[in-house]
């Protein structure tokens, strides 16, 4: 029954078609894994999470660009914590900014967990006193021309002097919460682009804003705009044992729909292994 149950949800949390996961194919390594990996479930639904997540994974083929389970397990951990408290407008959409990665790198994905796609990976800047080609520190202070850390949610649209932009709310405080008055915000750039990794450099840096390229812009923030997550990841160990999304002890809203799956699912897709980490 339990693995019915299993099956069932991934044809439905996940996407409507049949998933079938190869747990044989190696993770990529990521920087951050030794933190991100203390990150508990903060449910006793634990083999559910994980497999709802692994099916997510493997179905999108995340590990093809570059974005590490364990980021992507503390990316769904904030997203389901926010559902569980009503705080997304946009649900469905979920934004990952991996600073672990260099700026020459496709490090901002924008994923849709209902059907189970990358809707976008490009480049992204970090604020020009957060490092050069990595990021390294980060603030949430006012001037500090820093990038910041944790889960936003993407608000209202405007155009400024970088044009078409999109403002974003910090769910964190301490981390993030003065992002609008800091006016940390999304906007194209042409200092980040295609032509400047081809030739091996970093990006241009901002004074703490997500910028993406300036032909990817209007698109990106038409997507995500008006109260989805958006999640700015880095392996910092101070952030990750004192946020309070993080360390939340909640129940995942996926695990209800997991439960009330009822679909029939064949007996072959219940052969697939799933690849289940011991519980921390």
């Amino acid at each position: 029954m339990k693995k019915l149950i299993l099956a069932c949800a991934a044809c439905v949390v996940v996407c409507s078609s049949m998933i079938a996961i190869n747990s044989k194919k190696a993770m990529a390594s990521d920087p951050g894994k030794t933190a991100s990996a203390n990150i508990s479930m903060g449910t006793d639904n634990s083999f559910e999470i994980k497999y709802w997540i692994d099916s997510l994974y493997n179905k999108m083929g995340l590990a093809s660009v570059n974005l590490s389970r364990d980021v992507f397990f503390t990316a769904c951990k904030g997203y389901e914590y926010m559902l569980s408290q009503n705080a997304l407008m946009k649900q469905g959409i979920l934004t990952v900014c991996d600073f672990s990665q260099s700026s020459s790198k496709k490090r901002l994905y924008v994923l849709d967990l209902n059907k189970c796609k990358i809707i976008f990976n490009t480049y992204v800047s970090h604020g020009h006193n957060s490092g050069n080609d990595y990021a390294t520190t980060f603030s949430n202070s006012n001037e500090s021309h820093k990038s910041c850390l944790g889960f936003l949610r993407t608000a209202e649209t405007y155009n400024g002097d970088n044009g078409y932009s999109m403002r974003l709310d910090g769910m964190e405080n301490g981390f993030n919460d003065n992002a609008r008055e800091r006016a940390i915000v999304m906007h194209g750039s042409n200092y980040v682009n295609d032509q400047r990794a081809s030739k091996g450099a970093m990006m241009g840096r901002s004074f703490g804003c997500p910028a993406v390229p300036a032909a990817e812009v209007k698109n990106i923030i038409n997507c995500i705009k008006g109260g989805s997550c958006f999640f700015d990841y880095y392996p910092d160990k101070y952030y990750t044992q004192v946020s309070k999304i993080l360390n939340a002890n909640f129940s995942w809203p996926v695990v209800q729909t997991i439960q009330l799956a009822s679909i029939k699912i064949p007996d072959s897709l219940l052969k697939f292994p799933i690849h289940i980490d011991p519980v921390n």
